[in-house]
């Protein structure tokens, strides 16, 4: 959606599906980098803009893109409409910036298919209750999508640059192969690890309500990937589906903090109640006193350091410190359940080109640890000629 060039090449590839007799729910994102221009716009004018007036201010990206799209519709004479997602009563949550959709009323949506032929909806927001505009933070469209065709028990394609899900990032591992299929569990890892193909968010709506989800490209006619409850039993299950590096971390560091799991314990009860998601969790006990480790995602640091500086009020002689030098790497797959071996070929592999792990965390399809940025690609290079995931030359 960047371009009105690329609006209107979205607007035949929509038309010769009309043509073939299909009905169509279009969700669309915001145009190119307009997203960013809006941030950017937002922090010249304030530099604390209060959440309620961002999601205001970005949730009109979308409502241009939605407009523009339905004006090359008709004008290539498809019946199109388009709608805020408000006006169709996506109900969400009442957190700004970072909304859960709580809701959807398919009345107005399918009484407007029966006389257009493409509805086009604004993707990444809604509105609460009370009737205030929210957004749904990054990956909101897929999100969006992938819940209209929930409500409305259709399957649901996700068009963006990638030709689809690939065993590695191909921006860093050009050989990296394209995968045919995937599983619900495969992407929900690989999703919230970094991989930016497909929303976290989405995928968990399309694994709880089975909703047949394709991922391919907007711009070329190659075959994509298919999210599957299960991988067909045609096709060689591999032991590891894919890697993915996410460099959105930060790891902190709490010193000198008292040795009181019920303190511990407030601590991330505190960070989850101001919505920060932790992960890679350490502590070490000495002479009395603990030392907690742990990583969240980096646009959250201010919420971190506030809440962390609330919950500890009062204590002496805790230290806090952060690293923001790190990424996380993570590799899937539904086969590492039935396999033996491989933590071993993964942490021997890493320590064969002397790849040093600042922290891990494992789970039945999935083995994550946290490594200095400036080794990520070597490791993803590494692990994929390990794990057997590119192309052949």
């Amino acid at each position: 959606m960047a371009t009105p060039e690329k609006i209107r090449n979205i607007a035949e590839k929509i038309k010769v599906r009309v043509q073939q007799g299909e009905k169509l729910v279009v969700v669309v994102s915001a145009m190119g980098e307009s997203t960013n221009q809006l941030i950017d716009l937002a922090y010249s004018i304030s530099g604390n803009p209060k959440e309620r007036e961002m999601d205001m201010l970005l949730s009109t990206g979308e409502q241009v893109s939605a407009s523009l799209l339905s004006m090359a519709l008709n004008g290539t004479g498809v019946p199109a409409i388009s709608y805020n997602a408000f006006q169709l009563e996506m109900v969400t949550t009442k957190t700004h910036n970072n909304a859960r959709i709580k809701d959807l009323k398919l009345s107005k949506l399918q009484r407007e298919l029966e006389t257009h032929d493409v509805v086009v909806v604004t993707g990444f927001q809604g509105i609460t209750d009370e009737g205030q505009i929210t957004t749904l933070g990054r990956g909101g469209s897929d999100t969006s999508a992938v819940a209209i065709a929930a409500k409305m028990g259709t399957s649901c394609e996700i068009y963006s640059d990638v030709a689809g899900v690939y065993s590695c990032d191909p921006r860093v591992e050009h050989s990296a192969r394209k995968l045919e299929y995937i599983t619900y569990d495969e992407m929900l890892e690989l999703a919230s690890s970094g991989a930016r193909v497909l929303h976290s968010r989405a995928v968990e709506i399309a694994k709880k309500y089975s909703v047949k989800t394709y991922c391919a490209s907007t711009f070329s006619e190659e075959r994509g990937t298919y999210l599957v409850n299960n991988i067909p039993e045609w096709l060689e299950q591999p032991v590891v589906t894919g890697i993915t590096t996410d460099p959105n971390q930060m790891k902190v560091t709490l010193s000198n903090i008292p040795n009181d799991t019920g303190l511990i314990s407030r601590i991330f009860i505190d960070l989850a109640a101001n919505e920060v998601n932790v992960d890679m969790i350490s502590a070490v006990n000495d002479n009395g006193h603990s030392h907690l480790t742990f990583t969240f995602i980096s646009g959250n640091y201010e919420i971190v350091r506030k809440t962390l500086n609330e919950t500890l009020k009062g204590i002496e002689g805790w230290k806090f410190g952060t690293n923001e030098d790190v990424v996380k790497l993570a590799v899937v797959g539904v086969g590492m359940q039935s396999t033996p071996g491989v933590a071993g070929r993964f942490f021997g592999a890493l320590s064969k080109d002397k790849i040093k792990m600042l922290a891990t965390t494992t789970s039945e399809i999935k083995i994550s640890v946290l490594l200095h940025k400036d080794e990520s690609e070597k490791a993803v290079k590494v692990l994929a000629e390990e794990f057997g995931l590119l192309e052949a030359d």
